[in-house]
């Protein structure tokens, strides 16, 4: 990207050539990017669109998602991690100054493959899944450079099969890795390569206390060991002793609130034989030995209104 290139100039690059290349289906000569120009206020019909990005270069929109109304407009962009009830309406727009924008669909399985090749360490612990289905928020200079770059390639028909998917990674990337991040990567979770995970997930949820081969539990949900581990952190963050280690120190934790001093029997009950293996891990999650916090659990004197 061009040093020099600020988001005004890259958004009045991007409203000529959304102009030039808009039509009434939208449909342009790249997959899954569709191209919109909107010259009146009246609203269209509801919409259930599946996952995508949404990019306003000239205009404004209103949308209703649910009880809340937004507005959005000129290098603001929306992404959806599901298909959901959108209504809206473009605000000001006339033939002389239309609204231009863009729509650009979301893969699942791009989205999960990105996920599983990205280094170790890039995306944070604790996505929340809980977070809404459909998130606004300003498109960085990155963005819209790599957008204006994609919608560009519309005019270079010789670049443009072997380009725009490798565009369309980049933006997805910045995606993934920007403020919009969790809601896109939720995106890769509903991909059928990560079903095995789930019910590997499963497993050791169940299983916590039983120790196991990481070799066997791949091979009980049917992939590699390499890839099992691979596509085991792309989903949960961590590796799979990991993620049991920590479903059995807070379970441990659970267990001794209720019973402060019976910590060698704790350990033991959520699968370790060493009662130092278990102190020194319970101390490196929570910040202090089993001993110590039961004491914080235990009931004081002036708790006893006997």
């Amino acid at each position: 990207m061009s040093a020099n290139r600020t988001k005004a100039s890259l958004l009045e690059e991007l409203c000529v050539l959304l102009a030039r290349h808009a039509r009434d289906d939208a449909t342009t000569a790249i997959a899954d990017l569709l191209v919109g120009r909107e010259e009146s206020d009246m609203p269209p019909p509801p919409s259930m669109g599946g996952t995508r990005m949404t990019l306003i270069a000239q205009g404004a929109k209103r949308l209703a998602y649910g009880e809340q109304v937004y507005d959005y407009r000129a290098g603001q962009c929306l992404v959806a991690s599901v298909a959901v009830p959108l209504k809206c309406q473009f605000i000001d727009a006339t033939p002389e100054r239309p609204v231009l924008g863009l729509c650009l669909r979301l893969q699942p399985a791009q989205v999960a493959e990105m996920m599983v090749q990205a280094p170790r360490g890039t995306f944070p612990d604790g996505d929340d899944i809980t977070s809404p289905a459909v998130v606004f928020a300003e498109a960085s200079v990155e963005l819209l450079d790599a957008t204006v770059r994609l919608v560009r390639l519309l005019d270079q028909p010789r670049d443009r099969d072997v380009l725009a998917p490798l565009v369309k990674r980049e933006i997805l990337w910045r995606l993934i890795t920007g403020e919009h991040g969790p809601i896109v990567r939720r995106i890769g979770l509903t991909d059928p390569r990560f079903s095995p995970i789930a019910e590997a997930v499963q497993w050791i949820r169940h299983n916590y206390r039983a120790p196991f081969r990481v070799e066997d539990l791949a091979e009980r949900i049917g992939m590699s060991p390499s890839a099992f581990h691979r596509n085991f952190q792309a989903v949960t963050r961590t590796t799979p002793i990991q993620y049991q280690k920590k479903l059995r120190l807070q379970q441990a934790r659970l267990l001794l609130a209720a019973n402060p001093g019976d910590v060698a029997r704790i350990g033991y009950l959520v699968g370790y034989d060493s009662p130092s293996q278990f102190s020194r891990e319970y101390r490196r999650m929570f910040g202090t030995p089993p001993s110590q916090d039961g004491i914080r659990f235990a009931p004081r004197a002036d708790d006893d209104t006997d």
